[in-house]
């Protein structure tokens, strides 16, 4: 297949990229920004589309036979002065449904969104946090558009976590160096509560899964291992050398900000996938101490 990765130069999108290529796939990204020199994304082709831009010709979408949108926004792209819902209704709600009704009109025939868990995981957050409502508006809109000649569905992983060679994620690269002893200001403790985790290489399967048999119009809940976030930071210490057993403190913790858990610091965000979805969309699971592993062996050099 002639795919297009949109958001093919950050972590999810990156890794997504990659083993489509490893699949044989002719594989193309697009991203706000191009790929590091010396970065294994930067031996893939890329495009410069920008999927926000109300008025573009996007005429070179017809090259391509499929599509894999991994390019969606949190709040780290916010730019300054610009308000939160007016920025979740541009990039999300209007954006991501305009750039996959042009990907239809351009003859892409097979299309994977990359959503989120919180819709299906906690349907109440759609009315209380913006973010959440305008992935939930964008994930319907576009799975809206499926037909017997646009199968497009999405994906909706929890928090994931892996290594893109060449590519930085400071979010995981503070949890490795804060497990290495890099980050002495910080005291070791964890939070209350957890989540859901999910490993790159097992949503990167999920995601080529879907583009080959996926239902058109489906929304999959996708995941792996239901981890209380002490679990979770002493499996990165376990992975630096250090058998740790962490205190649990009701206290914001700068690497786990409140901002970023719309569930509410203390609270568990667990589910189990369905198994007929994991056979079908084949993933692994039981994937996270393998991957905390990279995660930190990588972040040593970084």
């Amino acid at each position: 297949m002639k795919i297009l990765v949109v958001g093919g130069t950050g972590l999810i999108g990156g890794s997504t990229a990659l083993s489509l290529s490893l699949l044989g796939h002719d594989v193309t990204v697009a991203a706000r920004h191009v790929a590091p020199e010396g970065s294994a994304i930067a031996d893939l082709p890329a495009v410069s589309i920008d999927y926000l831009a109300a008025e573009q010709n996007l005429d070179q979408l017809g090259y391509f036979d499929s599509l894999v949108f991994a390019g969606g926004n949190d709040f780290r792209h916010i730019p300054d002065g610009t308000s939160e819902g007016e920025f979740w209704l541009q990039a999300n709600i209007k954006g991501v449904p305009r750039f996959f009704s042009a990907a239809k009109k351009a003859g892409i025939k097979r299309a994977v969104y990359v959503g989120t868990y919180y819709p299906q995981t906690m349907p109440h957050l759609i009315e209380t946090i913006p973010y959440v409502h305008s992935r939930h508006a964008a994930d319907v809109a576009v799975r809206a558009l499926a037909s017997s000649s646009f199968r497009v569905c999405s994906v909706n992983p929890p928090s994931v976590i892996g290594v893109v060679p060449g590519h930085v994620d400071n979010r995981l690269r503070a949890r490795a160096h804060y497990a290495l002893g890099r980050m002495p200001k910080i005291p070791n403790f964890a939070i209350g509560g957890g989540t859901n985790v999910m490993s790159t290489r097992s949503l990167s399967e999920a995601i080529s899964g879907a583009l080959l048999a996926g239902e058109p119009g489906k929304a999959y809940l996708v995941g792996d291992e239901n981890l209380r976030f002490k679990q979770y930071l002493e499996e990165f210490f376990r992975a630096a050398g250090h058998e740790i057993n962490l205190p649990v403190i009701d206290r914001e913790h700068p690497l786990f900000p409140d901002s970023a858990i719309y569930f509410g610091r203390g609270n568990t965000l667990f589910y189990e996938p369905d198994e007929r979805e994991k056979d079908l969309l084949q993933y692994r699971r039981n994937d996270i101490t393998r991957t905390v592993m990279e995660i930190v062996n990588y972040y040593k050099g970084y």
